[in-house]
This record gives C-alpha cells, structure tokens and sequence, in this order.
C-alpha cells in the first residue's frame, strides 16, 4: 500500500479542491464519482485515474480494488449519499481508514455510527483545513480538540516569505496578542519538517520557510497574514 494513494469520491464543491491541492503535492490521487458533469470536470482537469460508478452498489465499489488507498476520503456533495458510501466502505472494507465530511452535528453523529475514522464538521473547517488534515496530519489533528468547540475560532497555518517582519525574531518578542491572534506551534523547516509546540519560556527562532500556526478569528488570522507577507521592518 503507498502511503500517497488517496481516493476521493466526489469532485463537486468540496473534493475538487481538495484533490487538486493533494496532487500538486505530489499525492497519487484517485477520483471515484456518480454525477456523470463532476466525472468529465475530473477528467477536464488532468486526472489520470477517474472512474464514473454507482457507489450505491458494493460490486462498482469493489472492482476500484480500494483496499490499497491509504485513505478513503468521502466527500460527496449530497450529505446522505457521503452516509450511505461511508457505511457501505466500512462494511466492505473493514480495516481501511475512512474519512468523511459533515455539514450538521446530526450529520456527523451517522457518519461516526456509519463508521468513519475521522467526520470534519465543514461548519467548523475549510476544504483547505481538510487538505492540512491530509497533508500535515500531525499538525493539524493535534489542534483539532482545541478549536473544534469555540464558535467562530480556527486556525491557519501561515509561511514566514523572506524579508518578513517575523524572519530572524524570537517567537517570544513578538506580541501576537497585537494583532488578536494566538501563537501555538509551528513547523519548523531546520528540525526537519517537525510541528512543535511554541511554550512560554522555551525559545523559538522565526525564520523565512517555517510556518506558524495561530489561532483566532477568521478575520484577523487573514489580515495578521496579510502583514506577515508585507511588513519588512522591524517591530
């Protein structure tokens, strides 16, 4: 099993962007629809590996020979049919891990008694935060419980460009509180890719080609953004 094969059913609003992030990365992605007009716009936009099916019938489903995904991601824009697809992945193929998406807390609630390893709630998270989830999972699920019952909170993660205010700076000499954000880790290039947690009273140096993770409101996170990306003097 290679650790970058991935299939995504669905390539509607969510799972387009989502599969078009991966693959850029360098994931071997696998398209699996239904909607025959999402199928050609997978086919439209360069992926190798698409298949139209039924994904209401286990036979379709078992001849995509999916056990040997890394990753099933269920991201069907139609919020019953992902339910449906997840308990029948689950029952067919029983020790691969699945993740599905929610729109509603009852909607996640069928998805976990369905049999998803991992339910995003897209009140709480973007298809970019899915993608993170994929992409960077260490960062991403240790962050989860924390944001994931605080109205209007979230996180982002954020790369220190060359000439930024922040490159060259001690974690600890900036005022985050500043700009209404919340410094909590980051991934720091010279530890080898490696997400550490920023603790009060233990150094961390900012250089351009890390990236911070901060939390707050959705708002300020992108104007603090922003001005990481345009400021080059110094606090």
């Amino acid at each position: 099993m290679s650790k970058n094969k991935i299939a995504i059913f669905g390539y509607g609003n969510h799972g387009k962007f989502i599969a078009q992030g991966l693959m850029t990365d360098g994931f071997d992605i696998t398209i699996i629809e239904s909607d025959k007009n999402f199928y050609k716009d997978a086919k439209a936009d360069d992926f190798e590996n698409v298949f139209l099916i039924d994904v209401t019938k286990d036979s379709e489903l078992k001849n995509v020979v999916l056990p040997s995904f890394e990753q099933l991601v269920c991201v069907m824009d139609d919020e019953h049919l992902n339910v449906f697809l997840t308990l029948s992945l689950r029952s067919l193929f029983k020790d691969s891990y699945i993740l599905s998406i929610s729109d509603s807390l009852n909607v996640t609630k069928k998805l976990k008694m369905a049999g998803a390893d991992k339910v995003i709630d897209m009140y709480e998270v973007s298809a970019n935060k899915i993608y993170n989830i994929l992409d960077r999972p260490v960062a991403t699920r240790l962050l989860e419980g924390f944001v994931s019952n605080r109205d209007g909170i979230t996180f982002k993660e954020m790369l220190i460009p060359e000439g930024s205010f922040l490159d060259g700076k001690m974690a600890d000499d900036v005022n985050f509180s500043n700009y209404g954000v919340l410094l909590v880790g980051m991934i720091d290039e010279e530890m080898g890719h490696t997400f550490v947690f920023v603790t009060a009273g233990i150094e961390h140096k900012l250089d351009s080609g890390d990236t911070i993770v901060c939390i707050g409101s959705k708002e300020k996170l992108d104007m603090f953004y922003e001005e990481i990306k345009k400021r080059k003097s110094s606090l």
